[in-house]
């Protein structure tokens, strides 16, 4: 598996996913929807598996003395990999924009714990969309990305209606850390929570789908 990740990175990565993640610069504007900066990654994915289908990474795969599923394993891995390094980059600059920037977020979230309990759950679907289709028809990669593509910005924009609409959003979890710790710390375990959940089924489905794929 160790070799199969070293092959996701040194030769199969797209050259946007590290640029993608410079991005996350992105929340030193002032009134931004923040959750379109985790979209970026998700952009990456997609480039990524393109990038592949162009220089038939899946036929190469199954030529190597390994199984089937864990062409899927090392895919899946790689993307976690790449999700929670984008997630680790961006808090500096959470950190950051708070300190030059302490007005609110007028868009939508600010940038606070809770809105990563947002981005988990957002990037949980993405997988849960994505890989469920792609693995179906490695080819057809675009048509997974514009599906999962939809329904992540439709949540987000139901997302960030509630922080206009919802007392519970807009006066507790739509506020400057450290305020309301605990509720925003629930806001995140259910957002991480969720996105393992997502994951996991996505990962499951796309392991019994691809089995049964002949090329």
């Amino acid at each position: 598996m160790r070799n199969l990740i070293y092959k996701e990175i040194k030769i199969a990565l797209h050259p946007t996913a590290p640029l993608f993640l410079l991005l996350s610069a992105l929340l030193l504007i002032p009134n931004y929807p923040y959750e379109v900066i985790f979209f970026y990654t998700c952009l990456a994915v997609f480039f990524h598996c393109l990038s592949g289908r162009e220089n038939h990474d899946i036929e190469y795969s199954l030529l190597l003395p390994i199984q089937k599923k864990s062409i899927v394993q090392a895919r899946f891995l790689f993307v976690i990999l790449l999700q929670m390094i984008q997630v680790l980059v961006s808090i500096p600059f959470v950190f950051l924009r708070n300190y030059l920037i302490p007005e609110g977020n007028q868009a939508g979230m600010d940038a606070n714990i809770a809105l990563f309990g947002n981005v988990f759950f957002l990037m949980g679907i993405f997988n849960l969309i994505f890989f469920v289709l792609y693995y179906r028809n490695p080819d057809k990669v675009g048509k997974a990305f514009g599906i999962s593509s939809i329904v992540f910005f439709t949540v987000m924009v139901i997302l960030e209606a509630l922080v206009f609409t919802v007392p519970f959003f807009r006066d507790q979890l739509n506020t400057r850390d450290p305020m309301y710790l605990s509720q925003k710390l629930i806001m995140l375990v259910v957002g991480v929570v969720l996105y393992v959940i997502f994951t996991g089924i996505a990962y499951r489905k796309s392991i019994s789908t691809f089995e049964k794929l002949d090329f």
